[in-house]
């Protein structure tokens, strides 16, 4: 299931929906993505964030091409479904407004063993960070800006570019 959104979701209740729709699922992996109140220009390269950061964060506006954004998440599913066995799988992510704090986007994924629900899950999301048809701009006291794409963020999707016999592996 894939939902693109405005609106605000529950991380809590959309995980205990999908482990109710999944009951036999030996393996169940998820991850929250949310807004932060830090600049990205502070932290390079997944760096903690220092003790002062430069500029506070205080809103993020994601903008997306309706249909297209879609079907490029539909895209990175069918992906993930070719590479492991998954039972199911649940992307949700929001786009308009948002503050530091509010989620962003919830991936699921529920497998037989662990390992392939967990695959899945980081490759979704490394897929989503760089494939996914989203604009990042955040908002703070000294006005606004568009969020660039980061090497870290490639370089973490390419890894995944190898056959699907070697992502396995890893």
């Amino acid at each position: 299931m894939i939902r693109v959104q405005d609106n605000p979701f529950d991380p809590g209740a959309e995980l205990n929906t999908f482990l109710a729709r999944n009951p036999n699922s030996g393996g169940v992996a998820n991850f929250v993505g949310q807004v932060r109140d830090f600049n990205s220009l502070d932290v390079d390269n997944n760096e903690s964030p220092p003790s002062r950061p430069k500029n506070i964060i205080s809103s993020l506006e994601l903008e997306h091409y309706p249909g297209m954004t879609e079907k490029e998440l539909k895209r990175i599913c069918d992906e993930a479904k070719s590479r492991w066995p998954l039972d199911d799988m649940i992307v949700i992510h929001r786009y308009g407004v948002m503050t530091p704090g509010d989620p962003i986007v919830l991936v699921c994924t529920a497998a037989t063993h662990r390992g392939d629900a967990f695959a899945a899950c980081e490759f979704v999301m490394d897929w989503l960070k760089t494939h996914a048809p989203f604009w990042k701009r955040e908002h703070s006291s000294t006005g606004a800006s568009w969020v660039e794409a980061k090497e870290v963020d490639d370089d973490r999707s390419t890894r995944w570019n190898r056959s699907a016999t070697e992502s396995k592996i890893k």
